[in-house]
């Protein structure tokens, strides 16, 4: 064999490690209160009460909770309710986030288990309709699929994000990180939400 070809070998080889590298990687949400953030490394205590580390990136960003409440929800905004489902069938919001208009596009829409609770769900799509109900408002969403109706409750958690910065991160600060998590257990993060003034982020 000559070199050219054991070096082509040997490149085909390492994309294929790097592939199943990849394809190893799950994604996994942490939610839990910081207990120190080192350089990059964020510790966090989870709320099922692990210690857990989070390697961010290099420029990781952060986003900051603010409180919003019903009347903020308006038809063509993205939001992201969190619910479950009642007896009837019907989708009650347990928690619901406006997102920035910014990260439309960015943001996998559609309707899918989610890990807040015991059987909830998630729905990131767009207001289509509003609707008051008895006990809040029924939201029209439609996202590639399928519309879906949810009913959203006075008095749930409701927020969405601003920019925020690292000093933030403190000890007994609340944040949200979805992070990769390799096969050796390393968890990974691109950035963190983070509660501020007493607003948590609920999702």
């Amino acid at each position: 064999m000559n070199r050219s070809r054991a070096l082509l070998y040997a490149g085909i080889a390492a994309l294929a490690l790097a592939g199943s590298v990849v394809q190893a990687q799950t994604r996994m949400f942490v939610r839990g209160t910081v207990t120190s953030l080192e350089g990059n490394l964020l510790s966090v205590k989870s709320r099922d009460g692990k210690d857990l580390k989070i390697n961010l990136a290099p420029n990781f960003g952060v986003r900051a909770a603010k409180a919003i409440t019903l009347a903020d929800i308006k038809v063509g905004d993205l939001v992201g309710p969190a619910s479950m489902k009642r007896a009837d069938g019907t989708l009650v919001a347990i928690s619901l986030q406006l997102f920035p208009e910014a990260l439309r596009g960015r943001i996998p829409e559609g309707h899918m288990a989610w890990d807040l609770e015991p059987g909830s769900m998630m729905t990131n799509a767009t207001v289509a309709g509003i609707v008051q109900v008895t006990d809040g408002r029924e939201l029209t969403l439609e996202y590639k699929g399928g519309p879906q109706k949810i009913v959203v409750p006075e008095g749930i958690p409701m927020f969405t994000t601003v920019a925020g910065e690292r000093s933030l991160l403190v000890p007994g600060a609340y944040v949200v990180v979805s992070t990769q998590v390799a096969a050796d257990g390393t968890m990974s993060a691109a950035g963190v939400s983070v509660s501020k003034d007493g607003v948590r982020p609920a999702n």
